[in-house]
């Protein structure tokens, strides 16, 4: 049986990984991607912030699962060096600690922090980054339930890993409508190529959209008759990539270390570097003239940047996510946080990028089977609507999405993410 992925982002290549390892031949699974550029949106622009136990009911197992599999996945495969994986306390400077039951927050355009369960006892864990006007903040978690990636290498390893296995991929191309057997049953799907216009037919019995916040528009074009709808929109966010003078502190007298960190990290991974710190979250407000939003930083390690968002706004979906169109202002908006923050003059912008973020009114992804009382699309399945959690529960949704695909008891409860 041959399966088709549409989307080579973090779902679909955290799909295409782990049922690539399921035991059927890896070139019997297809990756179609639509972009001329890998990890063009959210899969490479996100912030790669993990937590354990940040997610309401519904999404609970599988951010435990995912979890752990991040870790895992880097202590066998050095994530630290190859991905940034890391140990990351997470922080709040604002009255934004919420008890973990908020599962629209970013809709309301309130903080992350909103989704935390607890706060630690209050250490004194302060980044060395954070200007000096600016007070202690708040723990939430000392980094038991909390990590970091840079995501666009973690795609890059997934991507390449399937690659190397077998898995084939097709990109840029767009999948434009499907055949069925005479039972009714999917039995291919029609691609073409783009840049080439070169057009041909490959079988599928089982298709995953995985499309981020493409996916509703995919559905449409492939069941232009069905009465099922995908509930999927977009969220766009704006974001900075930073270099700061003071990071990372030249010594890790910054951050307390356990009693092992001289043979591994304080994350339990070995690093060429004994004495890096983890790495840093921090959750704030902002009230300018121009915005009032809820600014999120993440430190990474060991590239050495530091990450800025949290600024959202309703912006048109581009056909494809290199047509993305930065606004100029958002950008000034979120350099003028970043001096707050950390200083006029203490740091440098390496990047600026906008990113479009699949988002459901629920507030949790869409992960199982498409159905919806009668209605029912055999062997088809969605796994998209993460929304600032793509990057975190990616590896889980992965590994559940291989294993129902298999026909198999996924290893998280997903009841509450069906269609």
């Amino acid at each position: 049986m041959v399966t088709v992925i549409i989307g080579a982002g973090i779902i679909g290549t955290s799909t295409a990984y782990y049922l690539s390892q399921s035991g059927i031949p890896p070139s019997d699974i297809h990756l179609i991607e639509s972009s001329p550029e890998l990890f063009a949106s959210a899969s490479g622009y996100a912030a790669g912030f993990l937590a354990r136990d940040w997610f309401s009911a519904p999404s609970s197992s599988l951010g435990h699962l995912s979890f752990d599999l991040h870790k895992k996945l880097a202590e066998a495969y050095n994530g630290y060096e190859k991905w940034g994986y890391s140990r990351s306390t997470a922080t709040s400077l604002a009255e934004t600690i919420g008890d973990g039951e908020e599962e629209d927050w970013l809709g309301e355009g309130t903080s992350r922090a909103k989704a935390a369960k607890r706060i630690a006892e209050n250490d004194d864990i302060r980044p060395v980054w954070l200007a000096p006007k600016h007070g202690r903040p708040d723990i939430i978690d000392k980094g038991d339930g909390t990590a970091q990636v840079d995501p666009y290498k973690l795609c890059q390893f997934l991507f390449s890993e399937s690659k190397n296995r077998g898995v084939k991929v097709h990109q840029p191309a767009r999948a434009t409508s499907v055949a069925r057997d005479s039972n009714g049953a999917l039995s291919s799907i029609h691609i073409q190529l783009t840049q080439t216009s070169e057009e041909y037919d490959i079988p599928c019995t089982r298709l995953v959209l995985a499309a981020g916040a493409w996916t509703r528009e995919v559905f449409t074009t492939l069941f232009p008759s069905s009465k099922i709808k995908i509930p999927i929109s977009s969220l766009a966010g704006h974001s900075l990539l930073l270099r700061s003078k003071h990071w990372p502190p030249s010594s890790s007298t910054a951050f307390p270390q356990s009693s092992n960190s001289a043979t591994n990290g304080s994350d339990g991974l070995k690093r060429s570097n004994k004495s890096q710190p983890p790495c840093h979250a921090l959750f704030t407000s902002e009230n300018l003239p121009s915005a009032s939003y809820s600014p999120e930083l993440f430190t990474r390690l060991p590239s050495g940047h530091i990450y800025i968002a949290g600024l959202n706004g309703d912006y048109p979906l581009p056909s494809l996510p290199t047509e993305r169109k930065i606004d100029p202002e958002a950008i000034a908006i979120l350099k003028t946080t970043s001096e707050r923050l950390l200083g006029k003059g203490e740091f440098e912008v390496e990047r600026e990028a906008l990113c479009f973020r699949p988002v459901t009114n629920r507030g949790t992804p869409i992960v199982g089977p498409v159905r919806r009382g009668k209605e029912h699309e055999e062997g088809l399945w969605v796994a998209a609507g993460h929304g600032p959690w793509g990057i975190s529960l990616s590896l889980g949704t992965g590994k559940v999405m291989s294993e129902m695909v298999e026909g198999k008891e996924p290893s998280a409860k997903i009841g509450g993410l069906a269609l």
